[in-house]
């Protein structure tokens, strides 16, 4: 009875060496043993895969660490709209980081026209670049897998007797003794590992507040040299503003005793040549009294126009006389000499006389009054 009961433990210990793979159980057996030689693949068998040997340090269902920022699936399949805005401005802000660091940093000024930047070699030893890559082909054998022997079929041989017994359970495996070391070796494990990661976080906070207190002294001390080199500034261009203030003055002193003496060379000089220029120019017509001017230029124009035409007017009429009398003298001159021939009544040619004699007396009173003027 007793063969025929461990016979299913061998069949299961024999399935799980063929398997080759480790699988969860609740039954706890021991993990199989590597072969040292590959078993004869048959011809509808895969090549056996390599044993993976199963550590609780890497499986993925044993949480190591702090579980504060444990990543956990949501409740329901759609996402959070907060998360998703957290998510958001945290890309934000890394992206204005990133963007700010490379404004800060350094760069190399463009270069001219004409030129271009080169890349230069600065670490000790220098090394020969090129477009091509130094290639050496190197080969090795490896030596050929020795494949199993085939196992010969093992024959016991018999001997003795068969004899039976009766196993109760737990008289040859009690699982709380035999896994009570395993457990006190894992529980070191994780202890020790917490331990470390404690003490890994309690250094991290101190280095952190080391680097706290250090970034604290150097803003100070930098904030104590911008406070010097701003005095120092200010010193400078109050330096600077003062000499220029004095060479300014020093400039208009200059200026205002070169403006005294050119003045007084002026008034020296201009002294004599003042009354010259003004009789010359007074001599030139250039000053003159306005009634005079206004007399010669307006009135006396005027008179002689108007003496003018008046003698015009009167060399005209005196004209025209001289031609009205002379035809009245010629008239009467051929009336005289020819009484009968002209016909005319004797009253009329005394009239006609009378006529002639008061033109003539007009025109020597009009003769008289020019000469008189």
């Amino acid at each position: 009875m007793a063969t025929a009961s461990m016979l299913p433990a061998r069949n299961q210990e024999a399935a799980a060496a063929a398997s080759g793979t480790y699988s969860y159980c609740s039954r706890p057996r021991a993990l199989p043993a590597r072969r040292r030689y590959r078993g004869a693949p048959g011809p509808s068998e895969q090549e056996e895969e390599p044993v993976r040997y199963a550590n609780l340090m890497y499986d993925r269902r044993v949480v190591r660490g702090n579980t504060y920022a444990l990543h956990t699936l949501p409740w329901t399949a759609q996402p959070d709209p907060l998360e998703i805005q957290r998510q958001r401005e945290a890309h934000r802000k890394a992206l204005a980081r990133k963007r700010a660091r490379e404004q800060f940093q350094s760069r190399t000024p463009e270069p001219i026209e004409g030129r271009k930047h080169v890349d230069v070699q600065t670490e000790l030893y220098l090394e020969e670049l090129g477009d091509r890559i130094i290639e050496v082909d190197v080969e090795c054998q490896t030596d050929a897998f020795l494949d199993r022997p085939p196992t010969p079929l093992f024959i016991p041989a018999k001997t003795g007797r068969d004899v039976a017994t009766q196993i109760e359970e737990g008289e040859l495996f009690d699982f709380d003794i035999e896994v009570k070391p395993m457990l006190e070796v894992l529980i070191g494990k994780i202890i020790e590992q917490a331990l470390l990661e404690v003490m890994e976080e309690e250094e991290l906070a101190s280095l952190r507040a080391h680097q706290y207190a250090y970034e604290e002294l150097r803003n100070a001390e930098l904030a104590e040299v911008q406070r010097l080199e701003e005095q120092e500034r200010r010193h400078r261009e109050e330096k600077e503003r003062r000499k220029n203030q004095q060479s300014q003055l020093l400039q208009k002193q200059k200026e205002t005793s070169e403006k005294i003496a050119a003045r007084a060379f002026a008034q020296r000089y201009l002294a004599d040549l003042i009354p010259s220029v003004f009789s010359s120019l007074r001599e030139s017509g250039y000053f003159y009294d306005p009634v005079e001017r206004d007399v010669e230029k307006e009135f006396l124009p005027w008179v002689m126009a108007e003496v003018d035409k008046t003698l015009e007017e009167k060399i005209l009429g005196r004209a025209v006389l001289d031609t009205l009398i002379r035809e009245v003298v010629e008239k009467r001159l051929d009336a005289f000499d020819h009484p009968e021939a002209s016909g005319q009544p004797a009253g009329q040619t005394e009239a006609s006389h009378r006529g002639s004699v008061r033109i003539g007396a007009l025109h020597q009173t009009e003769t008289q009054e020019p000469e008189a003027k």
